[in-house]
């Protein structure tokens, strides 16, 4: 794309606002059906372990899905993936309101249903952050992430409490309202105009060498490697604090009611954050968002001790959200920045493999820490970690040395 004197409000750019608005309305959909289906399981079996058991099988597809599918979604069309996505999620979700009202839904399909959601997730991830840069100028990549932010984090907050309410009225409602959700989506994406393709063909190599070219790239660009690590790091901390806080506050004596408002006060924190992140990440270089935002993280973690109020540890909690957006905004600009075209949903695949495999684990060293030390020593433990995380931020020679996220107006990521 030639230089311009201007360069045009992000929306204004018709894909853009066509791919935004239809994922503002799957994603809601998705946080809907999220709340309601440990409900669900609960209400059908009353037993947690098979809560558990379909939670696992929907985020089973982040562990052994993520590499495999960067190599595809570089080869093939990514509007087509895009597509194909939402209507499969679209389609396992109609059957949960179905076999509700015919009398035969059962575990096994629920657990068949979350498996494919994620599995849905993980590909439409894929394509939408290797698609995005073909959407937008480079200049314009930090707002539209920033953007993006806002939306997952507007739907958290929203999703909850609204699921609540429609499985209340209904259970079959939330997944109905999800089904809808991804097929408005879908329509959406019809609407979209633009060559999601880089213009670069990726190689027909081997699927399994193909698959490791991400993790090879990664490996060989010390900045990037360096920032999928310390997000690995960061992801298992606030894995496994979520759950902690809420044995926090209900050791505190906090009902039902008020934790779904301490983590509403949470969340919210993180939809301030991403509205503010568009425009805050210009005030900053990528070295002092890196290094800043663990230290502030390791500040933030020890006041979750200092107080038995749920409410207030919902602040402390919005506290360290609200920073995750700038952090978000800086990485996923370098990526698509720095990360040929061609090869980003290799490299995306890799990284996101090695940073949300960090989640389960983060739910299980929860619960052993819990079960051992109590919420004070897990979030003593957690602290430690990020401390830790904080000192190999500072110290690391590629983030010290990270260049500015300076595209010149016209470019598009290449």
């Amino acid at each position: 794309m030639t230089s311009t004197a201007a360069e045009p409000s992000l929306w204004r750019n018709r894909d853009f606002v066509t791919l935004w608005s239809g994922q503002v309305v799957s994603t809601l959909g998705a946080r809907i059906s999220s709340t309601a289906m440990p409900l669900l399981v609960l209400a059908t079996t009353g037993e947690p372990a098979d809560a558990g058991l379909v939670g696992a099988a929907g985020t089973l597809p982040f562990l052994i899905a993520y590499l495999p599918a960067g190599p595809l979604v570089d080869r093939y069309s990514r509007h087509r993936i895009l597509l194909t996505s939402e209507i499969l999620a679209c389609l396992a979700l109609a059957t949960v309101p179905v076999t509700l009202w015919l009398g035969l839904l059962t575990i096994t399909q629920l657990i068949v249903v979350a498996f494919v959601q994620g599995l849905c997730f993980v590909f439409f991830s894929l394509a939408e952050t290797a698609a995005l840069p073909r959407i937008v100028p480079a200049v314009q990549l930090p707002a539209a992430v920033a953007q993006n932010e806002a939306r997952n984090r507007g739907a958290a907050l929203a999703g909850g409490p609204i699921g609540g309410l429609l499985f209340g009225i209904d259970r079959a409602l939330p997944f109905l309202a999800d089904a809808i959700s991804y097929a408005a989506a879908s329509i959406a994406l019809l609407f979209l105009r633009r060559d999601l393709q880089n213009k670069t063909t990726a190689p027909t190599e081997p699927l399994r060498q193909a698959t490791m070219a991400g993790l090879r790239w990664i490996w060989r660009h010390p900045l990037i490697r360096t920032a999928t690590l310390l997000i690995t790091a960061t992801n298992l901390v606030f894995q496994a604090l979520v759950l902690t806080i809420v044995v926090l506050a209900q050791r505190h004596g906090a009902t039902s009611g008020t934790i779904g408002t301490m983590l509403g006060i949470y969340a919210g924190g993180g939809l301030v954050g991403a509205l503010v992140a568009g425009r805050a990440h210009r005030s900053f270089t990528p070295r002092m968002v890196i290094i800043g935002v663990n230290w502030i993280w390791a500040a933030l973690l020890p006041l979750f001790l200092l107080t038995t109020n749920p409410l207030l540890i919902g602040v402390i909690g919005a506290a360290t959200a609200f920073i995750s957006p700038l952090w978000n905004v800086v990485i996923i600009s370098y990526s698509a920045l720095l990360v040929p075209n061609e090869l980003l949903g290799r490299v995306t695949s890799a990284a996101m493999t090695l940073a949300w495999g960090a989640m389960p684990i983060g739910s299980l060293g929860a619960g052993l820490l819990l079960t051992t030390a109590g919420p004070t020593g897990a979030v003593l433990a957690l602290t430690a970690v990020m401390l830790v995380t904080a000192v190999c931020a500072t110290i690391s020679p590629s983030v010290r040395s990270a260049p500015p996220l300076t595209p010149h107006k016209g470019q598009v990521a290449t």
